[in-house]
């Protein structure tokens, strides 16, 4: 199955504000999330449809919403969580 990816504008001005090599890093990771969640992807315990997807040390949190991946927060491994 192929996603669809959504981003928040919040989460896309995170992106945007990243290096371009981290931003680079995310895109591949992300393009290949689109085929079957084929990543570093773990669900996120104490939720139902939240996942978190691994690009070296930088982390972006998503949802499943169906079809479409919704990623709501990128950023650094040490600050995203809280």
């Amino acid at each position: 199955m192929r996603y669809q990816v959504e981003f928040l504008p919040v989460a896309l001005a995170q992106l945007r504000a990243l290096p371009r090599d981290a931003r680079r890093l995310i895109g591949g990771k992300i393009d290949r999330l689109q085929d079957d969640l084929a990543a570093d992807v773990k669900k996120l315990r104490g939720f139902k449809n939240k996942y978190r997807l691994r690009a070296g040390n930088y982390r972006v949190l998503f949802e499943l919403e169906g079809g479409t991946i919704v990623v709501y927060d990128v950023g650094d491994r040490k600050d995203i969580y809280e």
